[in-house]
């Protein structure tokens, strides 16, 4: 058996069944929440939907056994249940299971697709904890908790009762939301906080690149492809041409290089694949792996290295305690991505107490607007800021 720290025993004491364990990321929720269920919930048995690589990694089993939880029945104590771990992706195959306890790691659950169906059903006739570092950007993020709970029959009645929608618009618009009060009083039921005084404490430094401003102006007032010497189709084109004269610039990686010789072990987050392209060039001077949806090579045993990670497949669900060091080198719109990639190397064991995170950030529209969203705590929306921005509608 492990000794929990004073802010998982706090926290252990207010979990109850159907809440969202939220705290930091590197907090330790999942030990506290196995702890819950040697307490509450055992003997029955233990289901953990998590992340791909969570599941491929073993991290789940490896914190179980420390409490004496196995995923083998001859392997399992009387009053212990069999732990059965496996992906999100796979939730569907667990929908007819009852009397179990499960655990849903990282929020998943948006909208109303299959993964939000197949929570809910699971979630009648089970026990369930979910554990998150980031539990909601918007009201519309709580609403499978919600109506798991009970507050509400489904999320048209929640829609009805507390969102506004723009007016003659193209696209279901919120304009803001109705019953504040009420919704607070249902998120302090459900949430249940961990909050934990970490020995590491976070810098983060915004590091200047370059970029093309004629380029920029080509794409954003002449709304001209560069690329394919013809007329931007729509916004979303005109965005992502944006952000590629942004982030296509060689001086980002110019300025990592220089990041890489001050920190010889460096884990490097991106999004698109022409970015990506640019920074496998590190491999003629640096030991290069990466993690995205083509390859999942595992963090270099060398003693200096550079960690490529595309943000959708890799900002959670794994960690590295090698590093003191981690780069941006173009923004992700979604403050949950930034703030969990961060915690991949602010964990609990980390050796280091000083962590540092370099952003690099360029001078153009686009870059400023999506870092003040970050720093706001706030989804960037591409749409909206180009409307009240650049004074362009959604259709040209």
């Amino acid at each position: 058996m492990i000794e929990l720290l004073p802010h998982q025993k706090r926290a252990l004491d207010q979990i109850r069944n159907r809440t969202i364990l939220y705290g930091g990321v590197g907090t330790g929720k999942s030990i506290t929440i196995l702890s819950y269920y040697l307490k509450e919930e055992a003997p029955k048995d233990i289901y953990v939907i998590t992340t791909a690589k969570k599941r491929d990694s073993l991290e789940w089993e490896k914190d179980a056994a420390q409490l004496g939880i196995s995923r083998l029945r001859e392997c399992t104590p009387n009053h212990i249940g069999v732990l059965t771990v496996d992906s999100w992706n796979n939730i569907g195959k667990y929908i007819n299971i009852e009397d179990a306890f499960f655990i849903f790691d990282e929020q998943r659950l948006v909208g109303t697709g299959a993964w939000v169906k197949s929570f809910q059903k699971i979630a009648r006739n089970n026990n369930w904890v979910l554990l998150t570092a980031t539990p909601g950007d918007t009201w519309m993020d709580y609403v499978p908790i919600f109506v798991a709970n009970g507050f509400y029959k489904n999320a048209s009645q929640f829609k009805r009762e507390h969102v506004l929608y723009a007016p003659y618009s193209k696209f279901p618009k919120i304009v803001r939301y109705l019953g504040i009060k009420t919704l607070e009083k249902y998120r302090n039921i459900v949430l249940v906080e961990m909050p934990y005084h970490k020995h590491t404490e976070r810098t983060l430094e915004e590091v200047p690149v370059c970029y093309d401003p004629v380029l920029f102006k080509k794409v954003t007032v002449d709304r001209w492809h560069i690329f394919e010497d013809r007329p931007i189709r729509d916004v979303s084109e005109m965005f992502s041409l944006m952000r590629k004269v942004v982030n296509g610039d060689p001086s980002r990686i110019q300025v990592l290089r220089e990041l890489l010789h001050k920190h010889p072990k460096m884990i490097v987050y991106y999004n698109f694949n022409y970015e990506l392209e640019a920074l496998r060039t590190l491999s003629d001077e640096f030991v290069v792996a990466e993690w995205n949806g083509h390859r999942k090579q595992p963090i270099p045993d060398t003693d200096s290295w550079v960690y490529l990670v595309q943000y959708v497949s890799g900002a959670e669900g794994w960690n590295c305690i090698q590093t003191d060091a981690m780069a941006f080198y173009s923004l992700t719109y979604s403050y949950k991505n930034f703030e969990q990639a961060q915690g991949r190397i602010d964990r609990l064991n980390s050796p280091f107490t000083q962590l540092h995170y370099y952003i690099l950030l360029s001078s153009s529209p686009i870059d400023y607007a999506v870092r003040q969203s970050l720093s706001k705590k706030q989804l960037f929306n591409e749409k909206k800021w180009a409307a009240e921005s650049l004074g362009i509608d959604v259709e040209f």
